[in-house]
């Protein structure tokens, strides 16, 4: 009895924490199709002419192109740090491995406006012109503790012995990790790809402060919002990268639990 009433309160926590997340969504993908300028309801009616729209706005294609690019290029760097710093985690031993690991999630704790300025600040100190560039760099900063802790959380399942027999059959040590270890823990690796592509791709208060002239999409969406009349294709967008991104982020889920299972 206890058992199936610890059951039922946890079923309608999930339940109640599943309605609070989800609703702004659910809403949010609603009004993307009504035929009005205001989020109220009732709807005024059903369209599709503000999904219609997105395809002929230059300056939001040129945004979307901008963080594709920076997702990419920033989330393939953070994996390959992310990897290299676990397997140096997971295999060796060496002078200072507690503060390399502290030092490498700082920036889960450091709240996003303080690091764009600390950044900002150190880019014009040193002359490097802000652009997408800048804003990349910073990407790369953010999303390489993600990877580390996906990539580590595989490689502590990793058998040792399997690199061991590799090299005793005459692999040498990075051999094994290219041919043995990196194929086996490619799930995680795209799995961490794919979370740092999701962080950099919707990204906003780091951008703002670098990406100079040369806006994101979350930053070109919050310049939308000073005119009314782009409300309903804020929102439209909006749509479509929440439900992007969410399928992505379950994606990468089902890619880390597929590595964890397949020992």
């Amino acid at each position: 009895m206890r058992r199936q009433n610890q059951f039922s309160f946890g079923l309608l926590y999930f339940l109640f924490v599943a309605f609070i997340l989800f609703l702004p969504i659910i809403l949010l993908v609603i009004f993307s199709f009504n035929d009005s300028t205001k989020l109220v309801f009732p709807l005024r009616g059903f369209t599709l002419a503000h999904y219609q729209e997105l395809g002929s706005n230059r300056e939001m294609l040129e945004a979307v192109e901008t963080s594709v690019l920076l997702g990419l290029g920033s989330s393939l760097l953070a994996t390959i740090l992310g990897t290299m710093g676990a397997i140096a985690l997971a295999r060796f031993k060496f002078p200072g491995r507690g503060l390399f690991t502290a030092v490498s999630a700082l920036p889960l704790v450091i709240p996003y406006v303080i690091l764009g300025v600390s950044l900002l600040i150190m880019f014009n100190q040193i002359g490097l012109k802000l652009s997408a560039w800048t804003a990349g760099l910073a990407h790369v900063v953010i999303s390489i503790p993600y990877a580390l802790l996906i990539i580590s959380a595989r490689m502590a399942g990793f058998p040792e012995n399997l690199e061991e027999a590799a090299m005793d059959l005459g692999a040498s040590y990075w051999g094994a990790l290219l041919r043995v270890t990196i194929p086996i823990s490619f799930p995680a690796l795209v799995a961490a790809f794919l979370i740092c592509f999701t962080i950099s791709f919707d990204e906003f208060a780091i951008s703002s402060f670098l990406v100079g002239t040369q806006p994101t999409l979350p930053v070109y969406l919050y310049s939308q919002l000073r005119f009314p009349t782009r409300l309903p294709l804020v929102v439209a967008l909006s749509a479509i990268l929440m439900v992007t991104t969410m399928a992505v982020m379950l994606l990468a889920e089902w890619l880390r639990r597929l590595g964890q299972t397949s020992d």
